[in-house]
């Protein structure tokens, strides 16, 4: 239907330069506070800034300053893309 928000995808789905919105971390809660304290929550706009060469870490930015997460991590982040 028109209007319906696009459905949530892992972060690594992003094409580079996208911005979405973070929906659901689906890491293990041992994982999850480190990714709190840098100011990763569900709710929180992020932008994907590249791939390394092998494709693993991942870079986004979030909340002005630019965060290298494992790809591991960054496929259990879900996203929203921004229309």
């Amino acid at each position: 239907m028109p209007g319906d928000p696009a459905p949530p995808q892992p972060l690594t789905a992003l094409a580079l330069g996208s911005a979405a919105t973070v929906v659901e971390i689906k890491l293990p809660p041992a994982n999850r506070p480190r990714l709190m304290e840098m100011g990763l929550l569900v709710g929180t706009p992020v932008e994907l800034v590249r791939f390394a060469p092998m494709g693993d870490p991942v870079e986004i930015k979030v909340r002005g300053y630019n965060l290298t997460l494992r790809k591991s991590e960054a496929e259990q982040i879900f996203v929203r893309p921004k229309a």
